[in-house]
């Protein structure tokens, strides 16, 4: 039986690999992670080409804004509009 994931489970899962100190944090979906301190901006840009390459999708300059970008459940609900489906 094969086991798909979520979007919500990729994107968790991408995270804790590329982004440790997210994992150690312990952040709930909303959580911001730059009010956390967890990710900066040179670790968002990393973060955009991670989604790019893991999702296969183009983020463009005017989506780069933390309503998209900055927790949890923002990435998923940014993917979604991207048109990413489980």
């Amino acid at each position: 039986m094969k086991v798909t994931m979520t979007v919500r489970d990729r994107v968790v899962k991408l995270l804790h690999v590329n982004f440790p100190s997210l994992r150690e944090a312990g952040l709930e979906d909303g959580d911001s992670f730059l009010e956390r301190g967890v990710i900066d901006s040179i670790g968002m840009m990393e973060l955009v080409g991670l989604l790019d390459s893991t999702f296969s999708i183009r983020v463009s300059d005017d989506e780069l804004m933390p309503e998209n970008l900055d927790s949890i459940a923002s990435i998923c609900s940014f993917l979604q509009r991207k048109g990413v489906e489980n």
